[in-house]
């Protein structure tokens, strides 16, 4: 499936339908009055967080969404039938903005979350609405308000609770590939993986948690270099970032600055959101103990982050690792703390 995770599309609602000019015809009564009913509401067009989808991707052949219009109204004061609603699913973790003004419009979280983005028009009111004492048969009705229209940005972020950071080839995808049941594409060279990658971590207790392999990062990611610029949003709702760091470079340290650097230059709290850092690739140096322990010391100085050495491929290390997640994860619920989760959103009805 291709994953797609920015789409523009154009949403109207339904117009109102338009009152009428209807009289009274009963027999016996050869004057009657006014009786024409309001036009109905046109519908409105409604975003619903749908958890069953995991991409953005049937936005890109759909491209304008309408409500339909509201009916016209009747004889015998009958206001019209109201238009239907247009529900669009989204996938949880969408975030909503107006594509003119930037403004954000909502953030659907939760699974079957509603927002509505184009608001139907007005059905326009009958000629009953204009009978007064000196008018007695007014001719006069109102055609219904036309819907609102916009262009909207649809934007999704990952929903996942630890996202996993680093250079290419550090080793994410196998590190995901051996703590979860997910099957990234995993290769010998740089960019491997060109989308996200979820899997589900299962903890002792058989709940599970949802890791986010995030590719392409590296110098210059925040502007567009590589791969990374369209990817570090999905790391924005992460409570935790495990930086995956290649031992067998030539500088370690400095690959882990690098990353850093990238997160402080794209903000949104990722410069400060805690981290558990995995030094991946140890069974390559293991006869090097000693060269271990120095890159172990000089990762310690310039973080004060927990510090872990693993194999992903050989599978060593990574319950130590894990429990430290686990234990941060759970500390952090209990103080009532989740850094990158999104502030509880009330729901507007837009124009």
């Amino acid at each position: 499936m291709q994953f797609i995770d920015q789409a523009e599309v154009i949403v109207q609602g339904g117009d109102g339908g338009d009152g009428i000019v209807a009289f009274r015809r009963e027999k016996y009564v050869p004057t009657g009055g006014p009786a024409g009913g309001n036009g109905g509401n046109g519908g409105s067009v409604i975003l619903r967080a749908d958890q069953g989808l995991q991409t953005l991707l049937d936005f890109r052949y759909a491209h304008r969404f309408r409500a339909k219009n509201g009916a016209r109204g009747g004889p015998k004061n009958q206001t019209g039938a109201t238009g239907d609603d247009r529900v669009v699913e989204v996938p949880c973790g969408t975030v909503v903005y107006d594509a003119d003004t930037e403004e954000l419009l909502g953030d659907l979280v939760r699974p079957q979350q509603e927002l509505c983005v184009a608001q139907g028009g007005k059905g326009g009111l009958g000629n009953r609405h204009f009978l007064s004492n000196r008018n007695r048969a007014p001719e006069q009705a109102l055609p219904g308000l036309p819907g609102a229209e916009r262009t909207i940005r649809l934007e999704l972020k990952l929903l996942a609770e630890v996202g996993i950071i680093g250079l290419p080839n550090a080793g994410k995808s196998t590190l995901i590939s051996s703590i979860s049941a997910a099957r990234p594409k995993i290769a010998d060279y740089p960019f491997t993986t060109l989308i996200p990658n979820l899997g589900v971590v299962r903890k002792p207790t058989g709940d599970g948690t949802v890791f986010a392999d995030i590719p392409g990062l590296i110098e210059g990611a925040h502007v567009g270099t590589g791969l990374g610029h369209d990817f570090l949003r999905h790391i924005e709702r992460t409570r935790l970032l495990l930086h995956v760091i290649d031992v067998t470079t030539s500088d370690p340290v400095a690959d882990y600055q690098v990353i850093q650097a990238e997160l402080s230059a794209y903000g949104h709290g990722l410069e400060t959101r805690p981290q558990v850092l995995a030094l991946n690739k140890v069974d390559a140096i293991a006869q090097d103990t000693d060269y271990l322990h120095l890159i172990r010391d000089q990762i310690k100085a310039v973080t004060p982050a927990p510090v872990f050495s693993i194999s992903a491929v050989a599978q060593l290390g990574l319950e130590d690792m894990l429990q430290a997640i686990w234990t941060h994860l759970e500390a952090e619920e209990h103080n009532g703390d989740s850094p990158g989760q999104p502030e509880p959103f009330v729901s507007t009805v837009y124009p």
